[in-house]
């Protein structure tokens, strides 16, 4: 970076030097060209050190990914042979799980054949079951459904009552007397006489 940075510079200062008149000649301060050229001296060596340290490092990835290339591709020479022995043994494993399929299936059948006859046995127990169990329900619905209707008439009654017992309420209000305003007392009286 610092290479660069000083070749920037000599570049900007050549940029910006001034011309000799009538001339293609351009006036550089030769103190500041020395010192670049100083500095390039002292930072080359530098940045030829990096320029080797990368390029030994892209050898060093180079050889890695090579390595890893073969590894990878001798780890799939090897399942491929893998496979290849699989093979027969997956067929195998194919054959005796149509087997055990089939088997199963001729059981699932004969379950379902004895599930069948249970049911339609047993169908006739639950439909009584069922029926007593409606019985009943309806029952409890009925009574439980004339107790609503028995606390409704006593809730219209009670609230009969309460209506009347404020209408009396009201209607004694009404009837008694009203209090009658205080005559005031005071110095105003006293004053309109003096006067």
């Amino acid at each position: 970076m610092a290479l660069i940075e000083t070749l920037n510079k000599i570049e900007a200062m050549v940029a910006g030097a001034r011309t000799l008149p009538f001339t293609e000649r351009i006036l550089i301060n030769d103190n500041d060209l020395v010192h670049y050229v100083e500095e390039l001296r002292k930072d080359l060596p530098r940045e030829m050190k990096r320029a080797d340290e990368i390029v030994e490092n892209e050898q060093k990835i180079i050889k890695d990914a090579q390595a890893e290339a073969d590894r990878i591709l001798r780890n799939a020479k090897e399942y491929a042979a893998r496979l290849t022995d699989e093979h027969t043994i997956m067929k195998e494993a194919k054959e005796k799980a149509r087997t055990l399929m089939e088997e199963t299936q001729q059981q699932q059948r004969d379950i379902m054949n004895k599930t069948q006859e249970n049911a339609t046995k047993m169908q006739g127990d639950v439909d009584a079951y069922a029926n007593q169990v409606f019985d009943q329900l309806i029952r409890h619905v009925t009574s439980t459904f004339q107790g609503v209707q028995q606390a409704e008439t006593g809730l219209k009654q009670a609230l009969s009552v309460l209506e009347q017992a404020r209408g009396q309420m009201n209607q004694a209000r009404a009837q008694q007397p009203k209090p009658s305003a205080p005559v005031p007392v005071g110095n105003k009286g006293t004053d309109l006489a003096k006067l």
